[in-house]
């Protein structure tokens, strides 16, 4: 017996992704998503691949990487000729981007919490904060 794929609209696929319309068009334009099987009516059909494709890109999204390193990626994920090191690697390099800005975002923080700990609301005079930004 054969089985029947599903087939979504592209509606449905960003309903089931929570991606918005023109960015899988763009993903497809890009070619980090493939192209849509189109209709008689010339609307685009997917399939479950796309659905996974998708939500691939959507999750790799969430976690910070660049469309470029999705896109090497996906290559490593449908080439057998690599090394599964070299996902690593790229996972590896965005951990380190990843921590090094959450560190400069702890530094920004202190700073603010310094400025705004000088500024006392209650005596418009001693307000520092327009001095500590110039």
């Amino acid at each position: 017996m054969k089985k029947i794929e599903n087939v979504f609209s592209i509606g449905q696929l960003a309903k089931l992704t929570n991606i918005k319309i023109p960015t899988i068009r763009y993903y497809e334009e890009i070619e980090i998503m493939p192209l849509a099987y189109r209709s008689l009516g010339n609307q685009r059909r997917y399939n479950e691949k796309h659905l996974q494709r998708l939500q691939f890109i959507g999750h790799s999204r969430a976690l910070g990487f660049s469309l470029e390193e999705i896109k090497q990626l996906i290559h490593l994920q449908e080439c057998s000729n690599h090394s599964s090191h070299e996902a690593h690697d790229i996972a590896q390099k965005h951990l380190i981007d990843v921590q090094q800005k959450i560190s400069q975002l702890q530094g920004l923080a202190q700073e603010l919490s310094n400025i705004v700990a000088s500024c006392h609301c209650d005596d418009e005079y001693q307000c520092r904060v327009l001095e500590a930004l110039n």
